[in-house]
C-alpha cells in the first residue's frame, strides 16, 4: 500500500519509522519531509499546508492512505479535501480539529459536558480582559484562542505579566488572528501527563502515557519550547488514575464531540494535570504530540497502520492496540538560541555504535551532507527495561551525535525518576 505522511518534523519521522514495520505498507511519501526523513521515505517538496498540492499529488500518484499529522493542515481541512478526492485519511476533519484549533471551543465543550478543567473566562475585547486580570487570582494563565505553534499559552506570575500577555496577544497580535479571542483561566498545580489516544469517534484506546519537558534549560528554566524531551510511561499516571481519566475525561470527550456533530477520528491528545481535586484537562490536541510521539511509538508492539486504518473505518473496538511494558526516553538536541534566534547550516555527524532511534526534525540534505535547518534538530530515543536505564542509554547516544551550536537539557527524566524512587 502506498501511503503519504504530511509534515516535516521529528514526530513525522517517528510515525514513518513505525509505519515501515507494517507488512501492509509498501511505499511511504513524506510531504515535505526533511533531510533525515529522506532515509526512510520519499520526500516530496509540497508544504504541509498546501492542501491543493497534497490532493493533486495523492490522486496523480495512486496514494491509497494519507496520514495528516500537524495541527495546521488539520485545522485548515486537509482531511476533508483528501477524503473528498477519494483518499482515505488518518486524522480528524476540520470540524473535529476545532478541539485544538479553538481553545474557546474546547473550554466551552468541557463546561457544557461536565469534563473537569480549570475555571476560565473568555474575552474578545482587550479592555475587558485587562480589567479582569487586574483582580484575577495569581498566578493566572492567558491563552490565545487559535493555533500558535505551541507558544500561545502564557503563565503569568504578576499583574504586570498578565497585562503584558493580554496586550501582546490581543493588541500587538503576536500570534495574528489566533489572538482575536483569549481564554484567561485559573492556574492548576500537580504533575502534568500527556496521553495520546486512538479513536474512531466511538471507541477510544489510550496509548502509553508520557511526560514532556517544555522549558529550554535544565531545572525547568528558560523559555517555553515545543518540547526538549520526553519519557514514557509517566510514573504519576497510575492504573487508578488512568481508570478515572477514562470515565471522567476520555469517554465523555468522545461522546461530547459526537453529540456536537463533530465525531473525532484520529489521534486525540489529552494534556492533563493531576490536581489535588483529581485529573483535569489542560488542553486537547487534535494530533500526535511532538516530542511525545518519539517515546510512545517505539513502545508500540501492535501494527500502527492497522490502528490508523481502524480509526478511519470505525473498527477500533475490534483492533489490537498494544504497548510494551518497557520505558523510553527522548532527548531533543536543538540549535543554541532556540526557541528564539539561532544559526543554521551546521553539518550533523554520527559516531558508530548508536543503538537509540534518532528522529530528525530540523535538517536538510545538501551535497550529500545533513545540515541543521531548524531550532529542534533531532531527538535521540532509547528504550530499556527501566526508566533509569532508558535515560542513561539516551544520553550515551546523544554524546555520539555532533553538530555545531548544539544544546540540550541534561535532566530529561529527572522529575520522573523522583516519582519512581518515591
Amino acid at each position: 500500500m502506498k501511503i503519504m505522511v504530511i509534515g516535516s518534523g521529528g514526530r513525522e519521522h517517528a510515525v514513518i519509522r513505525k509505519l515501515k514495520e507494517s507488512p501492509a505498507v509498501t511505499e511511504i511519501y513524506a510531504l515535505p519531509g526533511n533531510g533525515g526523513i529522506a532515509a526512510d521515505a520519499r520526500c516530496v517538496d509540497i508544504g504541509a499546508k498546501d492542501i491543493d498540492g497534497a490532493v493533486a499529488f495523492a490522486t496523480e500518484n495512486g496514494i491509497e492512505f494519507a496520514v495528516v499529522t500537524p495541527d495546521d493542515p488539520l485545522a485548515l481541512g486537509m482531511v476533508d479535501a483528501l477524503e473528498a478526492a477519494g483518499v482515505p485519511c488518518f486524522g480528524p476533519d476540520k470540524k473535529a480539529a476545532a478541539i485544538e484549533g479553538s481553545k474557546v471551543f474546547a473550554k466551552n465543550l468541557m463546561k457544557k459536558y461536565g469534563i473537569p478543567t480549570a475555571a476560565y473566562e473568555v474575552f474578545d475585547d482587550a479592555e475587558k480582559a485587562l480589567a479582569y486580570v487586574a483582580s484575577a487570582p495569581l498566578p493566572t494563565v492567558v491563552k490565545a484562542d487559535g493555533l500558535a505553534l505551541g507558544k500561545g499559552v502564557l503563565i503569568c506570575q504578576t499583574r504586570q505579566e498578565a497585562e503584558d500577555a493580554v496586550r501582546s496577544i490581543m493588541e500587538d497580535k503576536k500570534f495574528g488572528a489566533s489572538g482575536d479571542q483569549i481564554v484567561v483561566e485559573e492556574f492548576l498545580t500537580g504533575p502534568e501527563v500527556s496521553v495520546l489516544s486512538f479513536t474512531d469517534g466511538v471507541t477510544v484506546k489510550p496509548m502509553v502515557s508520557s511526560m514532556d519537558h517544555k522549558r529550554a534549560h535544565d531545572n525547568d528554566q528558560g523559555l517555553n519550547t515545543g518540547g526538549m524531551g520526553t519519557v514514557a510511561p509517566n510514573p504519576y499516571y497510575t492504573k487508578d488514575v488512568a481508570d478515572v481519566c477514562m470515565e471522567t475525561i476520555f469517554k465523555p470527550t468522545i461522546k461530547a464531540m459526537a453529540a456536537e456533530g463533530r465525531p473525532f477520528k484520529g489521534c486525540l491528545y489529552f494534556g492533563l494535570m493531576l490536581t489535588p481535586d483529581g485529573p483535569k484537562v489542560i488542553e486537547y490536541n487534535c494530533r500526535f504530540g511532538d516530542p511525545e510521539t518519539q517515546v510512545v511509538l517505539p513502545l508500540m508492539e501492535s501494527d500502527l497502520f492497522e490502528a490508523m486504518a481502524a480509526c478511519r473505518n470505525g473498527t477500533l473496538d475490534k483492533t489490537d492496540v498494544r504497548f510494551s511494558e518497557k520505558n523510553a526516553c527522548c532527548v531533543i538536541m536543538a540549535s543554541s538560541g532556540y526557541p528564539e534566534g539561532y544559526e543554521k547550516g551546521y553539518e550533523i555527524t554520527y559516531d558508530e555504535g548508536i543503538e537509540a532511534q534518532v528522529y530528525v526534525a530540523g535538517a536538510k540534505l545538501s551535497d550529500g551532507k545533513l545540515l541543521t535547518s531548524g531550532g529542534r534538530v533531532l531527538g535521540v530515543t532509547a528504550v530499556a527495561d527501566t526508566l533509569g536505564e532508558a535515560i542513561k542509554a539516551a544520553y550515551a547516544d546523544v554524546d555520539k551525535v555532533h553538530f555545531g551550536n548544539a544544546f540540550y537539557r541534561h535532566d530529561i527524566g529527572a522529575r520522573a525518576m523522583k516519582a519512581v524512587q518515591g
